[in-house]
Parts: C-alpha cells; structure tokens; sequence
C-alpha cells in the first residue's frame, strides 16, 4: 500500500518516539477584549487529546461565539466547547474551518447537532473531501475507535473561492485564501479593527512544520507573505501559543527560506535523495519535533523543486 503523507505522518508518530511529552489540555488565553485562543498539544493526536493537537481561537460578540476551527473528532468538538463556556454561556453561531487538516474541521458534526453555520474556503472542502478517509484511518490509530466515535464528515454550509467578510455583533471578519500553505485551502482570519490574526496552518511556532504531499513549500512563503502584510497587533498560531509576527517569521517563513534554498543548493552541487540527510538544518534543532520531520521536509521539497 502506498502511504500518503497524511499516513506517512501517523506511522511517524506511532513509531518515533519525542524527547519532550507536553500536557494534553487544552490551555485558554485571552488575547485581548472578548477575543481568546485555545492552544492544544504540539505533540501527536492521542487519544487524550482527542486529536486536537492544535492551536484553535474564538469571539465572544453580542449575536454569539464565532469559534476558528473545530477540532480533529467530535469529542475533541465537544472538549473545545467545554474551554468557551468557560468563558460565556452564549451559543456557537459559526465555525471557521482554516483548511483541510483534520483538526480543522472533523469536530464540525459536533457544533453542525448546536445549529452553527460552517464556513471554509472552496479548496478547503475538496481536500477534506479527498483525504477524508485517510484521516479517519490515522485518527482510528492515534485517538482509538472509543475516542473517534461519533466523528463524521459534515462540510461547510458557505463557502468562498478567494475571501469572505461578515459582520456580527461589533465584530469585522475577514477570511482570506490567499493560496495553498501545509494544506491547499488554508485561509487565514483578519480582525481589522482589533489587529488580531488567526493564521491556520500557515504559521507554525515553537514546533517544526510538516511539508507532506498535501503542502508546497514554495506557495507556502508566497501565502505566509500576503498574511504578514496586514499590520496584526495580536497572532495566533495555528501551532504554538499566541506570538508576535517577528515569532512566526522565524520558526515558520525563515524555516521554509532555508529549507528550499539548501536544497536547491543541494541539487546543483549533484546530490542524490538518497544522502538529503547530509543537509544541516540544525539551526532549527530548537523546535519540537525537529527529529522527526526534518529529513522528511527536505526529501519533500527536493520532489518540489525537480517539477519546479
């Protein structure tokens, strides 16, 4: 059988083991006025945390909580549910799904049952269609048939190619698609007037991204490029606790940067695939999961830049 990267990623975290073990809650932070993050694990999906290993946010506005992103099951749906009445007793109107990684939307069933409108890009909802049984496969063996149940594929009700903007309660959204980062249809969320960015998949901090099957490296720094534009005050990660941008630049753009041009440099000196691991990235050594994806990031965009 050959593995996709979703599945290569999953046999990686079943078999290699990580020299840091994080908590499996779900950590509340408030970034600023009724604006708050949820960061979860920077380790694998377990079945404690339910697949959520992943950094989510939500608004709290007078109409009800706009929640960004749902969770990996629908009992992760239901532990993310639990951190926002934590914080207020107003229902969930809208979920924003940032793209087609699992823990962006499988959770979506759970809120779909509470009445909320889900949103995603168009390119979102074609990849989560395509790899969906790839991701439930992966979740049975991370999370455990007992921690998948319930879980099943409810896409958005809206979507849009590009961007959408919408008004709710004192609240501005805008949802932009700028083009394909670790997933082809990651959005990034703008809050104009509070300067708060909710990055997806697009930026990773304090952990190493994964550039899988699914990602291109290249569209990843353009897209990276367009969402730094915008004058962000606050940044929530789609990996990582809530940073700066100047954070982000480093542990996610500068990453790529290197990545791309020291594989490039490697294919005009002559090397082969087979010795990529001749290639040091130890300057990134400092972010979690470095061991395990390193290699593998290189091998990947070494495929990239030949079709390039």
């Amino acid at each position: 059988m050959k593995l996709t990267g979703y599945l290569i990623q999953v046999v990686l975290g079943v078999f290699c083991s990580l020299s840091v073990v994080l908590s499996e809650e779900l950590e509340l932070q408030e970034i600023t006025t009724n604006i708050y993050a949820i960061v979860g694990s920077l380790d694998n999906r377990t079945p404690d945390n339910l697949g959520n290993n992943a950094t989510f946010g939500f608004v709290v506005t007078t109409e009800g909580v706009v929640l960004i992103d749902a969770g990996g099951t629908y009992k992760g749906a239901q532990k993310i549910h639990e951190v926002v009445q934590r914080v207020t007793d107003k229902p969930i109107v809208k979920i924003i799904n940032t793209g087609g990684q699992d823990h962006r939307w499988l959770g979506n069933s759970y809120f779909k049952r509470l009445g909320a409108e889900i949103i995603a890009s168009e390119k979102a909802v074609k990849d989560q269609k395509a790899r969906l049984n790839d991701q439930l496969y992966g979740l049975g063996i991370l999370v455990g048939s007992t921690g998948l149940d319930g879980t099943s594929d409810v896409y958005a009700d809206r979507t849009f190619a590009k961007s959408l903007s919408f008004v709710i309660g004192d609240f501005a959204f805008e949802i932009h698609h700028a083009g394909q980062a670790h997933t082809p249809g990651d959005s990034f969320v703008w809050l104009p007037k509070q300067r708060v960015m909710f990055t997806g998949d697009i930026v990773y901090t304090e952990r190493m991204l994964g550039i899988l099957d699914h990602s291109n490296s290249k569209r990843w720094m353009e897209t990276f490029e367009v969402m730094a534009s915008y004058d962000s005050q606050y940044m929530v990660p789609g990996h990582g606790h809530p940073t700066t941008s100047e954070k982000a630049k480093s542990d996610t753009y500068e990453y790529l940067k290197f990545v791309r041009q020291s594989v490039a440099e490697f294919i005009e000196s002559g090397g082969d695939i087979s010795e990529i691991s001749k290639i040091d990235q130890s300057k990134f050594n400092y972010l979690l999961n470095y061991d395990l994806l390193s290699g593998r990031n290189a091998q990947r965009v070494y495929s990239e830049l030949e079709w390039e």
